[in-house]
């Protein structure tokens, strides 16, 4: 098992890391089969090390029949076969740790994968047994239960309700899934179903995870109380409650898992932290982040600012001041596998509808790649010049912007297939990543990869982009690596400039500065001595499009 002994730093690390999220299928292949694997991850700790980032974010590396990319687990205390064993996470680990990288790993505790034991079991056991009482069976309507319980569409179709077949071969009851069929939902009513999740928590803390990234955090209780079944048609964020009353998010009760959850962390030296997927309305986020539950959760707020410098100014203010009352510290994102990005998304006019924007049938995308980029890099400055921590998403480090010409019979992502008539598909942010110039892979593997990359790779490799100044990949490292200087007391005060709104300035108690032009003409830089700049000045001043940091 992993020794802490050779990391530095507080029990608070996590506070104002950089952290760097690794699809592991999609990252690097040892073994030629198309598939990122974990040895793939330990062949890669060099190239993570000169990046300059605190720790790994790992989304799910357990067996799973990947109806979901892996979020649907089969086992939560194993490898997946394809992508290795527990004796090579465990080097992965020591490896990581060695070269002063932490740990986090996805915990997926709202369903489980339709091929889990306990779901295997349930299927195989009789009504009302305690096999079935670990998920959410619930018998049919109508005279022979044919109709489903409840109106409630999932997130990848139009039913959260699928029909089981008794053992004895007549059709039975009906079983929920919030995401696809596939992944069944836990009831979370059940002290068994609590008590398995703590010791998957000790489990992995004990092989030397540092952290944890809770998938859905906020679905786990539900309203089943006397009969009762959600219904829902929709999941934007508009339709659910603000009083923690909901049906199925965000419930009051909830929170109470984390508590369990934060007395598991705290039995260990230094105490595990947390982070929390929790899509609920802002002011219901920091329970999520507080120091009795989980520490941190994330802030997707940017994801929507666009290249819009009050809305990124009110964002900041409103995060920084929920943390400061929490005693807890805020997260900045930019790009996850969840979502389009953003060197894609800010090349956009800033109304679009990026879940109707795009799809292989009406493939219409009219992006400006060039001022996507020039944002995408001018916004990551800034973030990783405010208080927090900052959640990097693997090849945002190398400009990558969104794969938009997957052929339709080679995507992957269950959200495309169950969607038809929004078709938008997740797999474009999920290309394997390009390493070499050349290869039939670019270096991620000795053999192809499981999605298309596309010719263009070629000059957003990691060759091609290293040691080249100008480059993003060595913008990110000098960021990195002067961030790690200059980080300081959680504190920033902005800067006024009262005569143009398109320039966003902030100062940290140390005396560093962030300032970035929103405009479309350059501004004159305020006193201070140039660290680093996104792009480089247009005749001694800050250009369009451009954030720089001063000191």
């Amino acid at each position: 098992m992993s020794d802490f002994k050779f990391l530095t730093g507080s029990e608070d690390w996590w506070r104002q890391a950089v952290v760097y999220q690794i699809y592991p299928r999609s990252f690097a292949d040892s073994n030629g089969d198309g598939i990122g694997d974990i040895r793939g991850i330990i062949s890669r700790v060099d190239y993570l090390k000169t990046l300059g980032i605190d720790a790994v974010w790992l989304s799910p590396h357990y067996p799973s029949a990947l109806a979901d990319g892996g979020y649907d687990v089969d086992d939560y205390r194993n490898v997946d076969p394809r992508l290795g064993t527990l004796e090579d996470f465990d080097e992965m680990i020591e490896q990581l740790h060695r070269n002063g990288i932490r740990v986090i790993v996805d915990i997926v505790p709202n369903h489980s994968g339709s091929n889990h034991v306990w779901f295997q079991e349930a299927l195989r056991s009789p009504k009302g047994s305690p096999a079935r009482d670990r998920y959410i069976f619930r018998d049919g309507k109508g005279e022979n239960g044919e109709i489903r319980p409840s109106e409630l569409v999932s997130h990848f179709g139009p039913t959260a309700w699928t029909r089981i077949t008794e053992p004895d071969g007549t059709p039975g009851q009906w079983y929920m899934h919030l995401f696809a069929p596939e992944q069944p939902d836990f009831n979370w009513d059940n002290p068994e179903v609590r008590e398995d999740f703590l010791e998957t928590i000790r489990f992995w803390s004990d092989r030397g995870v540092d952290g944890y990234r809770i998938d859905v955090a906020h679905a786990l209780t539900k309203n089943l109380a006397n009969g009762h079944l959600p219904e829902r048609t929709g999941y934007d964020l508009s339709l659910v409650k603000h009083d923690g009353s909901d049906d199925l998010f965000d419930r009051d009760e909830v929170h109470e898992i984390y508590k369990s959850w934060r007395k598991v962390f705290n039995e260990y030296n230094p105490p595990r932290m947390a982070v929390a997927e929790a899509w609920v309305h802002p002011e219901r986020r920091p329970p999520y982040a507080s120091t009795e539950e989980l520490g941190q959760s994330f802030n997707f707020d940017m994801l929507g600012a666009g290249w819009n410098p009050a809305r990124i100014k009110s964002i900041a203010d409103y995060n920084l001041g929920e943390a400061k009352k929490q005693g807890t510290s805020t997260t900045w994102v930019l790009s996850n596998h969840d979502v389009i990005r953003h060197a894609t998304r800010l090349g956009l006019p800033d109304d679009t509808d990026f879940f109707r924007w795009y799809s292989p049938n009406r493939f219409n995308p009219g992006v400006d790649e060039a001022t996507g980029l020039a944002r995408a890099k001018a916004m990551t400055q800034l973030l990783l010049a405010l208080p927090g921590s900052t959640y990097l998403y693997q090849g945002e480090e190398l400009g990558l912007q969104e794969h938009l010409t997957i052929p339709a019979e080679q995507m992957q992502d269950p959200q495309f297939f169950r969607n038809p008539d929004v078709g938008f598909s997740r797999d474009g942010c999920r290309v394997p990543l390009p390493w070499a110039r050349s290869g039939s892979s670019l270096g991620f593997g000795p053999g192809g990869a499981h999605l298309p990359q596309p010719a263009w790779y070629v000059d957003y490799s990691v060759e091609a982009q290293s040691g080249q100044k100008g480059s993003t990949l060595e913008l990110y490292r000098e960021l990195l690596r002067m961030r790690s200087e200059l980080v300081c007391a959680e504190e920033m005060a902005w800067v006024r400039h009262w005569f143009n709104k398109n320039v966003l300035h902030f100062k940290r108690p140390n005396g560093w500065q962030s300032i970035t032009n929103f405009g479309s003409k350059p501004v004159k830089l305020p006193k201070g001595r140039l660290l680093v700049s996104s792009k480089p000045l247009v005749d001694g001043k800050l250009g369009a499009n451009t954030t720089a940091w001063l000191k």
